[in-house]
């Protein structure tokens, strides 16, 4: 009785077949004009150049948003109503940072088919500045978060630290896009987003011709807002800023979450 194996023989006659197409390519290159070869090689070679640059660039560009703002601005609510939909653990002054990648929540339907966000919720403690400096080359958007209840008194603040973002070097130089969050518009006594609008822009304006008169050695990070001569406005930034209004905790983040998704495609 015969016992032999023949269950390589399939693998046999491919390997058979692939010599074969092997010995009549290398015929059929032998048989052209040495130039001709040398334009094929060069096509071929940028083709796959244009190939992997493409799919580098699409991998590098930056999926993350910052959430910035003050102590008390809400930040850490919007972090959790965007990734949970919910404001659990959000409703205390946070002062660790928060840093996550996933799926919008309201896109939970999606998953799979949406791209995941990466989310860094930066406290807006003073002496965790440095942190926020960290992050900001990374973004691909920045949302300001500024409580629109308490305005009045933090507004001086609130625009000092969006002025140091907006003239920030890496934030400019890359056109990153902020988006002003006038949060907790749900209660009564809030303020409107376009009262904020206009006294953020007086306030920087003054800023700003304050901080012109310092030597430009000090502020070499720094470039200059606006247009000499003219009271500042936000349209005057090289990079886009916008402002909107929600609140956070009771999960009205609708211009939050398409601010993402025009920065950050799905």
């Amino acid at each position: 009785m015969d016992f032999s194996y023949t269950g390589s023989a399939p693998v046999d006659e491919w390997i058979r077949q692939a010599e074969l197409w092997g010995r009549q390519a290398e015929a059929w290159i032998r048989q052209q004009p040495p130039e001709q070869i040398y334009v094929a090689a060069a096509v071929v070679a940028l083709t796959i150049l244009v190939l992997v640059a493409a799919s580098c660039l699409k991998s590098s560009k930056p999926n993350t948003i910052v959430l910035s703002g003050l102590s008390g601005s809400g930040k850490t609510t919007l972090f959790y109503q965007l990734r949970d939909g919910s404001s659990h653990q959000g409703t205390v002054t946070s002062m660790e940072e928060n840093n996550d990648t996933f799926v919008l929540h309201s896109e939970q339907e999606r998953k799979g088919k949406v791209k995941p966000v990466h989310i860094i919720d930066v406290p807006g403690h003073a002496r965790l500045k440095p942190k926020l400096d960290e992050v900001l080359p990374k973004a691909a958007g920045i949302v300001f978060v500024v409580d629109a209840q308490d305005f009045l008194s933090s507004m001086q603040v609130a625009a000092e630290y969006l002025y140091d973002i907006l003239t920030k070097a890496t934030v400019v130089k890359k056109r990153v896009p902020v988006l002003i969050f006038c949060n907790k518009t749900d209660k009564v006594t809030a303020h409107s987003k376009e009262f904020i609008k206009k006294q953020l822009e007086k306030e920087i304006n003054k800023l700003r011709e304050s901080r012109n008169a310092i030597s430009s050695a000090d502020i070499s990070d720094e470039v200059q807002l606006g247009v000499p001569g003219e009271a500042f406005n936000l349209s005057q930034c090289q990079n886009k800023v916008t402002v909107a209004e929600g609140a956070g905790s009771t999960g009205n983040v609708s211009a939050v979450e398409q601010f993402i998704r025009d920065y950050v495609k799905a």
